[in-house]
């Protein structure tokens, strides 16, 4: 059975022909691979190999004048390929050691339990566990640079700037998070007492648009990275 491999995601499929659509990434089927049958393998490599050890016939001018042979020096003297810059290194650093993924897990962390300090701020009065909330969501706010740029280079560098829906489900997702977080830390700011004002609803509502939009990044994220 033949093996096709999503270029952009890395999911495998198996069957005679491509899916029309990756179910991991959506992608169309021009996006997949066919990957060399491992059964087939064994026999066809043999000729290769046999053909490889076979000495080259000597190459003799047309001209009549010898050809300069390649030697190490020649290949010396050639220009050096230029080194990336530090950003690219760095860039590619963070994509191979899976950055993205990694600190992603800060503000998904804290989030959940921001939202549940303030909730139980809104139902007790409390404004000890507001506090709480918004010491824990000040963390989120200093997280969440590093994680939206390091997922910005893992969608460039990994997977290509693929434009499927599922991308730009992630996208929205995550810019609704950033944005329900930078109204809630500022709100808080402007006033520590809304949890016991009239409008604590909406400052709960916002934060749970929050929650929401990040459990809909991380799943998303969860279902790129396990293939599932």
């Amino acid at each position: 059975m033949k093996r096709w491999q999503c270029s952009v995601c890395k999911y495998i499929h198996k069957g005679d022909e491509p899916p029309e659509k990756c179910p991991v990434c959506g992608v169309d089927s021009s996006k997949f691979i066919l990957l060399e049958d491992e059964e087939k393998k064994p026999e066809s490599a043999a000729a290769p190999a046999e053909k490889a050890a076979e000495p080259s016939p000597e190459k003799v001018p047309t001209s009549g004048v010898p050809e300069p042979e390649t030697s190490q020096a020649n290949l010396s003297e050639q220009p050096p390929v230029p080194a990336g810059t530090f950003y690219d290194k760095a860039a590619d650093q963070m994509v191979k050691h899976h950055a993205h993924p990694v600190t992603v897990h800060m503000p998904n962390g804290i989030i959940p339990v921001v939202v549940a300090l303030f909730i139980i701020s809104w139902l007790s009065g409390a404004t000890l566990f507001a506090k709480a909330g918004f010491i824990n969501l000040f963390f989120v706010v200093l997280s969440l640079p590093v994680v939206l740029f390091s997922g910005y280079l893992e969608w460039t560098k990994k997977y290509g700037k693929a434009a499927t829906s599922i991308f730009k489900i992630k996208i929205m997702a995550a810019a609704i998070t950033t944005s329900a977080c930078m109204v809630s830390i500022i709100w808080y700011l402007v006033n520590p007492d809304v949890l016991t004002s009239d409008r604590a609803w909406v400052f709960i509502l916002v934060n749970l648009v929050m929650l929401g939009a990040a459990g809909v990044a991380g799943h998303i994220g969860g279902k790129l990275v396990f293939k599932d």
